[in-house]
């Protein structure tokens, strides 16, 4: 019998038990394929039929109510359990991917787990000799892979090393050929300062770091090109994305936000972030909380369900 795929319903206080609800209530996905991690008096507020025959494994059943919209130990406690246990059915093999709904860090780390975010979290349980989780963003054709992810930007450029870029970014073609089945991914590199340093007019990093490590790449065979700028690169791939097809199988920012702003302006409401590098496959929503529609009812569950379209295809 072919193992099931985790769902954690995310931060009960939150849209995640709703965006989760909905995405079963709107697409014919075979009730037998997954198992819901979460706390059932959240899934009971969200107005929104549960789907009886799906297996559902309650976190903390003691816990009747949860303050919507809010920031709370409980909830933190919640999200990190419900995510403790998914790790543990994938570290025993008894499940073949996870799908998280979003989870606030606050809430986790005031519920006493210091973790900057569900990717980190995933690699503390997950991760067999030194594995790192890796965040890829995923639309269709369009890809983006954060070599950084929840650090301040001051720290970026201490971060950014030869030796660095070069270990992401053979990880990332490994990856891209695993599990996307690409035989000779072509890969593009975001520079990290404006106009990929003008020569060194506006920071070193391109000259120091990013154009040696992609010389090394490209010896050792990797399909990688850049630096580039990133504004030029994005707005071409935007003009891609419209289009229908892409010139690179992915993009590779250096920080957070320079791939993320991207990301969300092209097609926040279709794309997985996708953690890969690990055991097991994870996918999840591009958006977080939204705690301030939170038990509205008025949720958009497209993210959440292109999510679990993306599990159900890398876990084949």
């Amino acid at each position: 019998m072919k193992k099931k795929i985790a769902i954690t319903l995310g931060d009960p206080s939150s849209i995640g038990p709703e965006i989760v609800l909905k995405s079963f209530l709107n697409n014919k996905f075979d009730p037998d394929k997954f198992i819901l991690i979460g706390n059932k008096a959240s899934v009971l507020a969200s107005g929104i039929s549960f789907p009886k025959e799906i297996e559902f494994v309650e976190i903390m059943p003691e816990v009747h109510n949860f303050e919507t919209g809010k920031i709370t130990k409980v909830s933190g406690e919640v999200s990190f359990r419900s995510l403790e246990l998914a790790c543990d059915m994938a570290n025993k093999s008894e499940i073949s991917a996870i799908v998280t709904a979003p989870v606030s860090k606050e809430s986790i780390n005031l519920a006493g787990h210091h973790f900057s975010g569900q990717t980190e979290i995933l690699e503390h349980f997950l991760s067999r000799n030194g594995e790192k989780a890796e965040m890829l963003f995923v639309s269709k054709d369009f890809r983006v892979l954060l070599l950084t992810r929840h650090v301040p930007v001051s720290k970026v450029p201490s971060l950014i090393t030869f030796d660095f870029v070069v270990s992401k970014i053979n990880e990332l073609s490994s990856q891209l050929k695993k599990h996307f089945r690409i035989n000779n991914p072509n890969i593009a590199l975001c520079a990290l300062n404006p106009h990929a340093g003008e020569g060194g007019l506006i920071g070193d990093e391109e000259i120091n770091v990013l154009i040696p490590a992609v010389e090394k790449l490209q010896t050792d065979g990797i399909n990688i090109s850049g630096p580039y700028p990133a504004d030029m690169l994005f707005s071409k791939a935007a003009k891609a994305f419209k289009e229908g097809t892409q010139p690179y199988d992915c993009y590779v920012s250096c920080f957070h936000d320079q791939g993320l702003c991207a990301v969300k302006t092209i097609d926040v409401g279709n794309t997985v972030n996708t953690t890969i590098g690990l055991s097991v496959i994870r996918t999840s929503p591009a958006h977080g909380t939204a705690f301030d529609i939170a038990g509205k009812g008025i949720a958009d569950c497209s993210s959440m369900t292109a999510a679990i379209k993306l599990a159900i295809e890398l876990a084949c």
